[in-house]
């Protein structure tokens, strides 16, 4: 096996899947990179071993398609890995989809956190959106490459949605968003709006003036 270390990158370059080699802060080379430290944040949350087979199956499953997504990335090939994307991004909204049955419907925002797992999913779903935004710094105006932004924008959801299914497991009851900003009070209608209103005048009428109708 040839040794880990090369120094060829020594000069702040790297080689991709194309002709020549970038600069390690290159767009590209910064997406490969957040992909890179998703699939690491994955790693960590099936590092628990109390870690359900219904997180931990298809959390495998796309440890292993972050790296076909990655060589999508390097590759001077636009449409390289494209049909096996598409079909994951469908894979993941199948997942989602059976997931949320399990789930209360949420009518509020939650913090991030619960159990250990729980936590881990909603960090690597944070991990997941940068990765995101990375991409479309790379790619933003590459409509060939659109099929990685949906890919990886339904992997945060489902990430998501995997928190909240890790805490349900867990028995922690997640924690809704409590905003630290006092409640704003209702405005009082003014005394000719009241008057209009008592009136019955149609509300087509009311500010004709202001309007110079």
């Amino acid at each position: 096996m040839a040794r880990i270390y090369t120094k060829a990158g020594d000069a702040g370059r790297t080689g991709y899947l194309g002709k020549g080699r970038l600069a390690k802060d290159h767009p590209r080379i910064a997406a490969l990179g957040s992909l890179d430290e998703l699939n690491a944040a994955l790693g960590m949350v099936l590092a628990d071993p109390d870690l359900s087979s219904s997180i931990a199956s298809p959390l495998r499953r796309i440890q292993n398609t972050l790296f076909d997504a990655g060589a999508s990335v390097a590759s001077a090939d636009a449409e390289r890995g494209k049909l096996l994307l598409d079909a994951e991004t469908g894979w993941l909204e199948g997942l989602i989809d059976r997931t949320e049955l399990e789930l209360e419907p949420l009518d509020r925002f939650i913090l991030p956190g619960g159990s250990r797992s729980g936590a881990a999913l909603h960090w690597a779903r944070t991990v997941s959106r940068r990765a995101e935004r990375d991409l479309v710094h790379a790619f933003g105006r590459d409509e060939k490459r659109t099929y990685l932004l949906r890919y990886v924008n339904r992997l945060s959801d489902a990430l998501f949605v995997l928190a909240r299914h890790a805490n349900r497991l867990d028995g922690v009851a997640e924690t809704p968003w409590e905003s630290a900003e006092p409640p704003r009070a209702k405005s009082t209608p003014t005394v000719s709006r009241k008057k209009a209103e008592a009136t019955g005048e149609p509300k087509s009428r009311r500010g004709s003036k202001k309007s110079g109708g």
